[in-house]
C-alpha cells in the first residue's frame, strides 16, 4: 500500500480540511458544546466539557483528526478523522464526524465525506464506518454516499464507554461504478 497520509489538506467547492491541532480545542469545543448535535450519538453527554476533553485527546492521539472549515465562510464546522489504517486488509476508518447544526442536512456532510472517501481509495480498497446504532440521522447520510451495512459491533471509544455500532463499507470497486 502506498503512503496514506491521515491528515491531508483536501478541500472542494463547500469545505476544507485541516490537521487538528491543540489549539483548535476551544473553537471545535463551541461547536460540539450544543447538546443536540449528540442526540443520537452512542456517547449523548459529549457536549460536557470534561466529556469533550477526552473526546479531543484522542482526537489529538490519533494522528489522523481534522478541523472541517466552510469554504465560502473560512468558519470551523466540525471535525472528522481517519483512523485504523489496515495494511493488511487494504482499508481505513473514517468517522468521529460532527458539524455544527447550522450545517446539517445540505450539501456539508455529503461533500466532506466524499473528498474523504475520494482520497481513500487511492490508497485502500475499502473504507469502514462505525455508526452508532440509534444514529438514524448518520446511518441514512452514509447510506446515500453508497456504503452498504456488513455487521453489527460493540466499539469502544477513546475513553468511553463501548457502544453499539451498525458497520457499513464502502468498497473502491463499487465506488467507481457510482
Amino acid at each position: 500500500m502506498s503512503y496514506f497520509n491521515l491528515q491531508p489538506a483536501l478541500e472542494n467547492e463547500f469545505v476544507k480540511t485541516q490537521a487538528l491541532k491543540e489549539s483548535d480545542f476551544e473553537t471545535l469545543y463551541g461547536i460540539a458544546s450544543d447538546p443536540l448535535i449528540w442526540e443520537q450519538h452512542p456517547n449523548k453527554d459529549r457536549y460536557k466539557r470534561e466529556v469533550f476533553e477526552t473526546f479531543f485527546k484522542g482526537a489529538i492521539e490519533s494522528g489522523g483528526a481534522f478541523l472541517v472549515i466552510d469554504k465560502q465562510t473560512g468558519e470551523a464546522i466540525g471535525s472528522s478523522r481517519f483512523y485504523d489504517c489496515n495494511s493488511e486488509n487494504k482499508s481505513v476508518l473514517i468517522g468521529y464526524t460532527f458539524l455544527a447544526r447550522s450545517h446539517w442536512g445540505g450539501k456539508y456532510n455529503p461533500a466532506l465525506k466524499n473528498i474523504m472517501i475520494q482520497y481513500a481509495l487511492q490508497f485502500v480498497d475499502c473504507v469502514i464506518f462505525h455508526i452508532g446504532a440509534n444514529n438514524i440521522r448518520s446511518q441514512k447520510a452514509i447510506e446515500k454516499l453508497g456504503a452498504k451495512k456488513i455487521n453489527e459491533l460493540e466499539v469502544e471509544y477513546y475513553g468511553e464507554p463501548s457502544k453499539l455500532n451498525f458497520v457499513y463499507e464502502i468498497k473502491k470497486e463499487d465506488w467507481q461504478k457510482s
